[in-house]
This record gives C-alpha cells, sequence and structure tokens, in this order.
C-alpha cells in the first residue's frame, strides 16, 4: 500500500520539471506560418479496412445488395402462388346429426351421418391459373434481373464518385504543398525587400484557402463511403480503399446495332410482356364463368347398418346475369389488355431514346476525358511552370502566379470528374443496352 502514494509523487515531480522547461520559440507575426498540412489531413486517417476494384464492389454489390435479395424473394413468392394456383382444392370433412326432434339433440338424431367431398374445378381453370402464375414467375425474375442491372450502374457510379473525392484530395494536397511554397519564396523575397507586404498576405489567403478546401473533401469522402458501402450491405461508416484509379474508359460499341440489342435484352421488355401473357390468360379464365364444376363425395349413416353411400354431382352455374360479368369483370379484364399493350409499345419507344440518348453521354464524355487529358491540363500546367519561374526571376507578379495555379487546379478538377463521368455514363449505357459492353464489337 505505500508503494502507490510514492508513485503518485514521482508523476507529479515529472509534470512539474516539464512545466518549468523553457517554452519553445514561436515565430513572429510578420512571419506567417500556416498549420502543415498533415495538421489539416490528418483528420481523415482511418484504416482501411476492405481494398476493392471496381469489378469486385459491383460482384460484392449484386451477392450483398438488400434490394436485389429483395427481388429474389419476390420470385420465390411467385413460385409459390403458382403452386397454390395449380393445387387440387383441400378435401371437406362432415357430420352431422339428423332427423332429431329438437335442435342440438343429440342423442335423439335418426341418422348420424359421417361424409367426405372434394370439389374438382373444371381443367382449363387449372390450366390458365397455371399460365397466369407462370407469367407472374417470369416477371419476377426479369424485375430481378433489371434490380440487378440497376444495382451494378449505381455501384460503378459510386465507385467513381469515390475516386473521385480521393482524386481531389491528391490534387488539394499537391495545390497545398505548392501555395505554401510559393508562400515561402514570397516571404522571402519580402524580406530582401523585392516584393510588397500585399504579396504575403495573398500568399497566406491562398494557403488558408487551400487548408478550407481539404476540410470540405473530408465530408465528400466519407460521403461517398458511405453509400458505396450502403449498396454493397455493409456497414455505413466502414472505410473503403479503392484499388482501381481514374482512367479514361475503352472505347464504345458501334452504334448501328444497339437499339436491336436493347430491344432484345432489356428486362423491362420482357417484365411487360409477361405482365401482357398473365393478362390475357386472366380474360380466358374470366370468360370460363360458366362451365360446371366436378363434386365428388363419399358418405355413411353410422345409425342404419349397410355400406357406405357414394354421390356425384356436377356444379353448374347459372349466368342468367350473363351482361354481369361481360361488361364487368371481363370488360375490365379486355381493358387491362389494352393499357398494357399501350404501355408496351411505348416502353419501346422509351427504350430506344434511353440508349440513344445512354450512348450519346457516354461518346461525349469519353470525347472530353480525352480533350481535358491531352490538351487543358498539360496547358495549364505549362502556364503555370512559366508563370512560376518568372516570378523567381522577377518577371510576374504575385497575382499571375495565383492565376495560373487555379487554373491548373480547376482543370485537374475538370479532369477528374470528367473521367468519373466517362466511366459512370459507359456503365450507364451497359445498363441501357442490357448486355456487357465487352459482348459488343467496338466501333471502328
Amino acid at each position: 500500500m505505500r508503494v502507490l502514494p510514492g508513485l503518485g509523487a514521482f508523476v507529479a515531480l515529472g509534470r512539474l520539471a516539464l512545466a518549468q522547461q523553457a517554452p519553445r520559440e514561436l515565430p513572429g507575426p510578420s512571419t506567417p506560418q500556416p498549420p502543415p498540412a498533415t495538421a489539416v489531413a490528418g483528420a481523415l486517417q482511418p484504416t482501411d479496412s476492405l481494398r476493392l476494384t471496381r469489378r469486385q464492389a459491383v460482384q460484392e454489390a449484386l451477392r450483398q445488395n438488400p434490394q436485389i435479395e429483395a427481388a429474389r424473394e419476390q420470385t420465390a413468392q411467385a413460385r409459390a402462388r403458382r403452386v397454390t394456383a395449380v393445387a387440387v382444392p383441400d378435401p371437406s370433412l362432415g357430420a352431422s346429426f339428423d332427423d332429431a326432434p329438437h335442435p342440438f339433440n343429440f342423442g335423439g338424431g335418426a341418422a348420424r351421418n359421417v361424409g367426405i367431398g372434394l370439389d374438382v374445378p373444371f381443367p382449363t381453370r387449372t390450366r390458365l391459373n397455371g399460365r397466369i402464375a407462370s407469367a407472374d414467375i417470369r416477371a419476377a425474375e426479369s424485375n430481378t434481373q433489371l434490380q440487378q442491372q440497376l444495382v451494378a450502374a449505381s455501384t460503378s457510379a459510386t465507385y467513381d464518385s469515390l475516386l473521385v473525392a480521393r482524386r481531389q484530395r491528391a490534387i488539394l494536397l499537391e495545390v497545398r504543398s505548392l501555395s505554401a511554397d510559393f508562400l515561402a519564396r514570397t516571404q522571402a523575397r519580402f524580406t530582401a525587400g523585392t516584393v510588397a507586404k500585399l504579396d504575403v498576405i495573398r500568399a497566406t489567403v491562398d494557403v488558408a484557402q487551400s487548408d478550407a478546401a481539404l476540410i470540405a473533401n473530408e465530408r465528400d469522402i466519407a460521403n461517398a463511403q458511405a453509400a458505396l458501402n450502403r449498396l454493397l450491405g455493409r456497414v455505413i461508416g466502414a472505410p473503403i480503399a479503392p484499388a482501381d484509379s481514374l482512367d479514361v474508359p475503352p472505347p464504345l460499341p458501334d452504334s448501328t446495332a444497339i437499339e436491336r440489342v436493347a430491344l432484345g435484352a432489356r428486362p423491362e421488355l420482357a417484365v411487360a410482356e409477361n405482365e401482357q401473357r398473365g393478362q390475357r390468360a386472366t380474360t380466358s379464365l374470366l370468360k370460363q364463368f360458366w362451365l360446371p364444376d366436378l363434386t365428388l363425395g363419399v358418405s355413411h349413416d353410422y345409425a342404419q347398418p349397410g355400406s357406405p353411400v357414394f354421390s356425384t354431382g356436377i356444379a353448374l352455374p347459372l349466368p342468367v346475369f350473363f351482361w354481369s360479368h361481360t361488361k364487368g369483370d371481363i370488360a375490365e379484364s379486355q381493358h387491362r389488355e389494352r393499357e398494357l399493350a399501350a404501355s408496351y409499345r411505348d416502353l419501346r419507344a422509351q427504350v430506344t431514346q434511353d440508349v440513344r440518348s445512354a450512348y450519346a453521354n457516354a461518346n461525349t464524355a469519353l470525347r472530353q476525358a480525352l480533350f481535358l487529358r491531352d490538351q487543358l491540363v498539360p496547358a495549364a500546367r505549362e502556364a503555370f511552370r512559366v508563370a512560376s519561374v518568372s516570378y523567381a526571376l522577377g518577371g510576374s507578379s504575385a497575382l499571375d502566379v495565383l492565376d495560373t495555379r487555379r487554373a491548373l487546379q480547376d482543370a485537374e478538377s475538370q479532369l477528374a470528374s470528367a473521367l468519373a463521368d466517362a466511366n459512370a455514363s459507359r456503365a450507364d449505357l451497359e445498363r441501357a443496352l442490357g448486355v456487357p459492353l465487352t459482348s459488343l464489337p467496338t466501333a471502328p
């Protein structure tokens, strides 16, 4: 027990010795010292727990995304409904005390009948119910395929947004380094008396703006990671390190056959076609309201000796008020058929427009990315280099250096966004076609 007070006294003496040390010399007010870049960037240093390429991210989303799982369960529900639609009705079991003098006089009944019956629907009704349920299954399967394509496109676009945010961070860190270097050179020239104090202030403000941009970039990276984690079915706050980089995508496929490919592969059209098949079968089923059902039964009277008695009958509806069917549920189903046919025609036109628009967007985004990479960014970098060298030799002003540096930053940011747009528009084109772009011949 005496050891603890001794340790407490030793810690207190250590703190007192540190407090008596001479403080480190701080820079004077005439020498602006911005915080180091690591102090600003250090707020975003989580340990990367998952490294994924774009293809791996899409595969993981297709395996874990809850929306796709819900679509699969809907397909399973459709299969279960088909089993119910074509199932034979359950038999019914009945028991009664007949010829009793009073109600609930079970002992005084002259007949004690026990019977089992079975109602068999007309065979064509079972066949049409199965056709309706089968169309529902195929529509659900096509909807699952549609959800997979949508999730794949969203995952690719979100992955690119994370790449853009991290690319922007690299650009901002480079700009921050250039700004700090420019501030040091400006301060040296101010000390030598070759520039005014205003240039030092402008350089200091430029460094501060770079620090503020880095702080805002942390939010963009966190939001992109959260969106990607949601698509992957992971914990929202889990960090992700993309293994791919922003590059110019491959050339686009030939545009001569894209409409035909889309009209034959889009799952939305398959869903609409199966809905039409199911509705036509529904109309045919409703038109059979007059067909009879077969009833079978076996009964036995335990109050009288003898063998069981069999009964066979037909339940035949009397369509006296037939107009209530022809102008009611049958007419409704026929109008539903026409509605689905009109919607299908409009959907085909929408698919054609969608694939043409997606191809135009992908082509434009690809050309913009190539122009920015090959023309604008090199020109902006050369302008900044010339302005920096001229400023070091006393030729250009501080404003020229800052303007060319901002122009270079804008050009690099535009290139990052253009590369993301090129990859995202390519994924959207793949969704619009309904097939992978690698399966199509490239444009000459």
